[in-house]
């Protein structure tokens, strides 16, 4: 099936193309990656999520003279496109959008434009603005009468919460996470699990874990229920969530954190001695000087979590030339019929 926006649409590039063919063309991406950092390893088939499972999505709107517009950018394109369906995103997000775009046509002035963050969450839909004007009073109760009417957990702009009816929350392992504003979780449940099933399986038996770019605890609270994991990250509203819930969730392991930018200040020996065992789930630049540190260190495992194959490849080259040994590498395809793809790979120290 083929979406109607498809081939004007820059959100989805291979949507045509018959499956056999497009989970080669995903693996090909990781194939290629690590080939060119000289990484010999064995890539498994494509892991796909399923599609109308996105739970997050970053749409863009602009009031017409018919009203407002809302959807992705036209490929190539600051168009934007009205978007009437998306077989991405979930049901509950797909189902929203048209209810949005009445909000906006009452709601944006004449040429204005926004941007908005959806996130779907446990408890309802976390609605994130960014654009040019400022929170004024008449804005403010505006978003809020629409808050109410749609239904929203949470309404924020310029990164200050609007109104809060709900507060947004999800689940790690049995722990909930209350959600900071523009908290980054993964694209989907479904690929989270899978995620977090590879990691649990890579560190199973190691007693004391350090989670590195640990976010809200997609990966320390799980790991919790049999380690002991001490968390890294830079963003104190993230690490405060983390933390909360670790305090709340009875029968875990003791989890530590800390703030700190493990870009300008990774982990080094001394500090990775303490540990059996690291997750790192680094942005989309990878973690060089991290993993440089890692393969100076004893470090006996490595789950490595990366968004993209050309960094992961960089960063794995500099590991094995460390003395860790790479393991599988799962291509999970969570960016459904782009040019992205996600992996998670396992590293031992002989």
């Amino acid at each position: 099936m083929v979406c109607r926006h498809f081939g004007v649409c820059g959100g989805c590039a291979h949507q045509d193309m018959a499956d056999a063919e497009y989970r080669m063309l995903k693996r090909k991406l990781v194939v290629d990656a690590l080939s060119r950092h000289g990484v010999a390893a064995t890539v498994s088939d494509v892991v796909e999520v399923p599609p109308g499972t996105r739970r997050r999505a970053s749409l863009k709107a602009k009031k017409g003279d018919g009203g407002a517009l809302l959807g992705f950018h036209a490929a190539q394109s600051h168009n934007i496109v009205d978007m009437l369906e998306c077989l991405v995103l979930s049901p509950a997000l797909s189902v929203l959008v048209p209810r949005l775009r009445e909000m906006l046509t009452s709601l944006l002035r004449p040429r204005e434009t926004t941007n908005l963050h959806l996130t779907e969450t446990a408890t309802g839909v976390d609605l994130s603005f960014r654009w040019s004007r400022q929170n004024d009073s008449v804005t403010l109760a505006e978003l809020a009468r629409w808050a109410t009417k749609l239904g929203l957990a949470r309404v924020s702009a310029h990164n200050e919460t609007v109104i809060e009816l709900v507060r947004p929350s999800v689940r790690f392992g049995r722990a909930d996470v209350l959600v900071p504003l523009d908290a980054f979780l993964q694209p989907t449940c479904e690929g989270e699990a899978i995620l977090q099933t590879f990691v649990r399986d890579a560190l199973s038996g190691a007693k004391r874990v350090a989670d590195l770019f640990a976010g809200c605890g997609t990966f320390t609270l799980p790991l919790a229920e049999a380690s002991r994991v001490h968390a890294v990250e830079i963003e104190a509203s993230m690490l405060d969530a983390l933390a909360g819930a670790a305090r709340t969730t009875s029968g875990l392991k003791p989890v530590t954190t800390e703030k700190r930018n493990l870009f300008h200040r990774p982990l080094g020996e001394s500090e990775l001695a303490q540990f059996d065992a690291v997750v790192l789930d680094p942005p989309r630049a990878g973690a060089l000087a991290q993993v440089q540190m890692l393969a100076r260190s004893k470090i006996k495992r490595v789950a490595y979590v990366s968004c993209d194959a050309g960094s992961f490849a960089r960063d794995a080259r500099v590991m094995i030339d460390g003395g860790l040994r790479l393991g599988n590498v799962v291509p999970i395809d969570q960016f459904l019929w782009s040019s992205h793809i996600e992996l998670a790979a396992s590293f031992e120290r002989a």
